[in-house]
């Protein structure tokens, strides 16, 4: 019998990459983002940013989760797709997120974050053709979060009433990644994946509940978000790495420290109900977008980035500062900021989150510029 090479099976004619500083170029649409993103922050904490402007801070949300952390996944996926069509996914979203800084109208980068978020879900379909497994049916679920989000922010529906879509888009998208690792555990099988792909249904369809049904469908968010963090605690690899030691070790404390902040948010969800502004909203969504988020792409990017720009990013032990920073000054931010009325630890806890951010990336840069010892 003969089997397909992965260019047939994804369609016909040769595997085309493109190369590797066109990829770097991408991924510096999103690293621009990130920057932009965290002045933006600094301006919603009522301090001096380098560019004080209103825009950035109303496009704040968005420009973190699309223009960033969506082109550095998407990066990702049209690297795995290995076809030069699915960089325009990447492209249209760090697009996008230029957009939404620039002079041109807001309009202009919305549309090019939705034709990016469905680019994505043509990169799924390619990647389904070629292996069909429920953990990209999980991030497809997730993908279709996104593109709903992008698509109603559009037709000018505000961002908090979005922030359920907006989660859970990053929320599946890194779960579905965890079972596709995970199946190394023994305790995967065939009816723990079922499960997880059922608790990932539950969840798009409480998103689409609350966008019309806010006291009926945050409740149900809250109780699928548990449910899920549920499910990673049991099925995991984290859980056994945590004990090992080096690169394993330092992932598992990220993804477990994550998973604990997803336990913040199902529980404001569950018992705070829908919130749109004030203190509930901040620690919902910097719970999930710095705790949940950012520590994932704290543990994955030492994988992430080799595959991405074919250069090692090796693991150092100076890495855990600036993860535990981030989970330290979130804390202050949330529990004690947050939970007890006190601006200044909210602005404090701010503040050190984006140092913390930072301070990955550069140590992450150094790490590669150093390379290998």
């Amino acid at each position: 019998m003969t089997t397909l090479s992965p260019a047939r099976r994804l369609g016909t004619g040769p595997v085309t990459r493109p190369r590797v500083p066109a990829r770097l170029g991408l991924l510096l649409l999103g690293g621009f983002a990130l920057l932009a993103g965290l002045d933006g922050a600094l301006v919603l904490l009522g301090l001096a940013a380098p560019v004080d402007s209103l825009r950035l801070a109303e496009v704040h949300g968005p420009l973190m989760v699309f223009g960033f952390v969506g082109t550095v996944v998407t990066l990702e996926r049209a690297v795995a797709v290995r076809r030069p069509w699915a960089y325009l996914a990447p492209g249209l979203l760090g697009a996008g997120g230029i957009a939404l800084v620039s002079p041109l109208p807001v309009v202009v980068g919305q549309i090019a974050l939705v034709g990016g978020s469905a680019m994505l879900l043509v990169a799924y379909a390619a990647i389904w053709r070629r292996q069909s497994s429920v953990a990209t049916a999980v991030q497809v679920v997730g993908a279709l979060m996104g593109l709903m989000a992008t698509a109603l922010w559009w037709r000018g529906l505000g961002v908090p009433q979005l922030a359920p879509l907006l989660i859970l888009y990053l929320v599946l998208t890194i779960a579905g990644e965890r079972l596709e690792l995970s199946r190394l555990s023994p305790s995967v099988d065939q009816r723990a994946e079922h499960w997880l792909f059922g608790i990932g249904l539950g969840l798009a369809a409480g998103a689409v509940v609350a966008l019309v049904l806010p006291v009926a469908g945050y409740p149900l968010l809250g109780l699928g978000l548990l449910a899920l963090v549920g499910w990673l605690s049991r099925h995991d690899v984290a859980t056994r790495t945590v004990r090992s030691a080096g690169l394993p070790r330092y992932m598992a404390c990220c993804l477990l420290a994550g998973y604990v902040w997803l336990v913040v948010v199902g529980g404001i969800w569950l018992v705070q109900g829908p919130v749109y502004a004030g203190p509930a909203y901040d620690a919902m969504m910097h719970a999930v977008f710095l705790g949940f988020v950012m520590s994932m792409i704290m543990a994955h990017a030492p994988t992430i980035l080799p595959a991405v720009l074919r250069r090692p990013l090796p693991y150092r032990p100076v890495m855990y500062v600036p993860a535990a920073l981030l989970h330290v000054s979130l804390l202050a931010r949330v529990l004690l900021g947050d939970a007890y009325g006190h601006p200044a630890l909210v602005q404090w806890g701010g503040v050190l989150n984006i140092v913390a951010v930072l301070l990955f990336v550069a140590v992450a840069v150094a790490s590669v510029l150093r390379g290998t010892r």
